[in-house]
């Protein structure tokens, strides 16, 4: 038998995903309290960033973790990266 467990760990974003979460939020800074009120994530969500896709857009981003790969493509189009 299979217990049935909360699920623990992160929500993950994926940078091809970024751009159009910055036109929903309508602002291009991404920190956990606004994915909060778009309704994407929930407040107790640690949130990661993966580098898949690409990123075309200057984006701000205050996340709990962040792959290498996302961070240089964030970097390279003008954007920052802070760790929560």
């Amino acid at each position: 038998m299979q217990r049935r467990l909360p699920k623990r760990g992160f929500q993950t974003f994926n940078l091809g995903n970024l751009e159009a979460l910055v036109q929903k939020i309508g602002n291009n800074t991404l920190d956990v309290e606004a994915l909060v009120a778009a309704g994407v994530a929930k407040a107790s969500d640690k949130i990661k960033v993966l580098g898949n896709g690409k990123l075309t857009a200057k984006v701000n981003i205050k996340v709990h973790a962040i792959s290498a790969s996302a961070k240089t493509a964030i970097e390279a189009v003008g954007g920052s990266v802070e760790l929560v």
